[in-house]
């Protein structure tokens, strides 16, 4: 995979570098000191992937994105600064790395690069990777914005075209289907309850046996969720009763 440095500091660059030297799939394509400089990089090298810095002199790492023709590369942040994590995810980024970036920060953001059993991501990012407990993901509903552990996420629900979350003490909706949300989450962590319905396995207090060979949910906080006698089934298999 072919990555490029964007970056004002050389001794950053450097490190960097120095870091990404033990992955040996992630070819460093070049480096840039600047948007425009960045620019005229990816035009010309193409790369599948962006460690991107946030502020440097004159457009930002924010404004270079928003000025690239689509599709895009795969992008992950690497910032003195964690102000701007929020406003990052807006822009879909697989990661926000602090400087200076921890190795087992990076390996993880990576991990999100090339999923387990998946072909390498190109610019268009053709398989998105399943996201962990630990990973973050950005949620918004109007004007109201989260940056939520996908770890708290304990029951998804379909509403139509959309899905709504349901995390801490928030339910905000989401533009996307409950279809198009399941393909991003482990499944090792979550499970289809029913059709409408995705519940996060560490989240069950309790079962109880319910209609037509069915069970009946009980997840920590209160809510009660519903499986078939199908989905019961495959339930058992996967927790092993």
């Amino acid at each position: 995979m072919k990555a490029l440095l964007i970056d004002d500091e050389r001794l950053a660059r450097n490190e960097l570098r120095r870091l990404l030297a033990a992955h040996a799939d992630i070819d460093i394509a070049g480096e840039a000191v600047d948007a425009e400089d960045a620019a005229a990089k990816i035009k010309a090298l193409r790369p599948d992937l962006l460690f991107l810095d946030v502020q440097m002199p004159g457009a930002d790492g924010f404004s270079l994105l928003e000025g690239l023709e689509p599709p895009l590369p795969l992008v992950i942040f690497t910032t003195a600064y964690d102000e701007f994590a929020v406003k990052a995810f807006e822009f879909n980024a697989l990661d926000y790395l602090l400087k200076p970036v921890d190795p087992n920060r990076l390996v993880a953001a990576l991990e999100k690069v090339r999923p387990r059993g998946a072909p390498p991501l190109g610019p268009a990012g053709s398989a998105a990777h399943r996201l962990t407990p630990e990973d973050k993901v950005f949620v918004r509903e109007g004007e109201r914005c989260w940056f939520v552990p996908v770890k708290n996420i304990r029951l998804l629900e379909s509403e139509g075209n959309y899905t709504r979350l349901h995390f801490d003490d928030q339910k905000p909706q989401l533009f996307r289907s409950l279809t198009a949300m399941e393909e991003r989450l482990d499944t090792r962590n979550f499970f289809r309850a029913n059709r409408k319905q995705v519940i996060n396995l560490a989240w069950v207090d309790g079962i109880e046996p319910w209609f037509s060979g069915g069970l009946l949910v009980k997840l920590k906080g209160g809510l009660k969720v519903e499986l078939s006698r199908r989905q019961a089934q495959e339930f058992r298999e996967r927790m092993s009763l």
